[in-house]
């Protein structure tokens, strides 16, 4: 039996609750200004009080309580490091984005990747309570609200596997509701179940949370890029992330290279996903969104992308096939400079 910690429960008290409003955005642009101008500085206590002067001037609250956690809450979703030492590399990407759309992308990779709701700009935590309740849905295949609040009354650390099986969720919810954990941490409970509703892939019908799409194949694992495990919510957000690059660009979601609404559109890597490092595996700009023929002789090595764009076919495939592919242009709009350093790579080490 898992063993609870009912006293280290999941913490998660935030000042906002709505990702696209100014107030949650425009702390969040404070902080990481903030970070940038004291970068290489020691972490004090005189750090920290300048930083809730500036929040405090530009979004006032009744008391430096709740200033306070207004920045805590960007350390508890994983958007800023314990002690105001750096932020998450898709920070800056998530204040840019121009659409709702992928900024919940953004925020649904962040959260899931790097929140700990036990940590604080004072307090490190490294429990990915998130991580752990995903990865509990893939195994389990849907949760109910109460299975939710059960689950957080666990102790992470000591589930060996990182996630927890039918069984283990059961005596959870029951352990939560013998102690009447929902009566005195209903706020803490209304806080997560707001931003599950946020996350991307994920529905909630009545009282029920499930994966939108059922059929896709599920992996209950933790992140292992390096053995070729492929961790299944961080794909859906990756391949989120190429839809939302065509809307924006060519207002539909199509194919980048064809330029067609496919109704299944397969998110492909550039850089294979076993060879690449943990950063680079869910990198959307080490993707290409391309119809199911293309994704095969791209993933295959048939085809690439010179830097303009411009096609190049592999001389082993038939030259009916290279006369029907030569008039493909991958648009620049798609092209910048990381994905040029992913398909320096694919020319060089998959193409054939």
């Amino acid at each position: 039996m898992t063993k609870q910690n009912y006293e280290d429960y999941w913490k998660l008290t935030v000042e906002y609750t709505d990702i696209n409003m100014d107030g949650f955005r425009g702390t969040l642009q404070i902080i990481v200004d903030f970070i940038d101008a004291k970068s290489g500085s020691v972490y004090s206590k005189e750090i920290y009080k300048e930083l809730q002067e500036l929040v405090n001037e530009k979004y006032p609250k009744i008391d430096m309580g709740s200033v306070r956690k207004s920045i805590n809450q960007f350390i508890k979703l994983g958007f800023v490091a314990y002690e105001l030492q750096s932020y998450h590399e898709s920070t800056k990407e998530f204040l840019e984005a121009k659409t709702n759309r992928r900024r919940r992308s953004l925020f649904s990779k962040i959260v899931y990747s790097n929140s700990s709701f036990n940590s604080s700009v004072t307090e490190e935590s490294n429990q990915k309570e998130i991580n752990f309740l995903l990865k509990t849905l893939e195994e389990v295949g849907k949760l109910h609200k109460k299975d939710i609040i059960g689950l957080m009354t666990v102790n992470i650390p000591n589930v060996a596997q990182g996630f927890f099986t039918e069984e283990q969720v059961a005596e959870a919810r029951q352990r939560a509701e013998k102690i009447k954990f929902i009566e005195r941490k209903y706020n803490q409970v209304s806080y997560l179940w707001t931003f599950l509703k946020k996350l991307d892939d994920l529905l909630i019908v009545g009282d029920v949370l499930c994966f939108e799409e059922d059929s896709q194949v599920i992996f209950g694992e933790k992140l292992q890029a390096q053995t070729g495990v492929r961790d299944g919510y961080l794909h859906r957000i990756y391949k989120n992330q190429l839809k939302n690059e065509t809307d924006e660009k060519v207002g539909d979601v199509k194919c980048m290279l064809e330029k067609l609404a496919y109704p299944s559109l397969v998110a492909s890597h550039i850089k294979p996903f076993v060879a690449s490092k943990v950063n680079e595996a869910y990198d959307p700009n080490n993707g290409l969104l391309l119809s199911r023929n293309m994704d095969v002789l791209f993933d295959k090595g048939y085809m690439s992308f010179k830097d303009n764009g411009k096609i190049i076919l592999s001389k082993r495939l038939d030259k009916g096939v290279v006369s029907s592919l030569n008039r493909y242009v991958l648009d620049t709009i798609f092209i910048n400079d990381a994905r040029l350093v992913y398909l320096d790579y694919h020319r060089k080490q998959v193409f054939k």
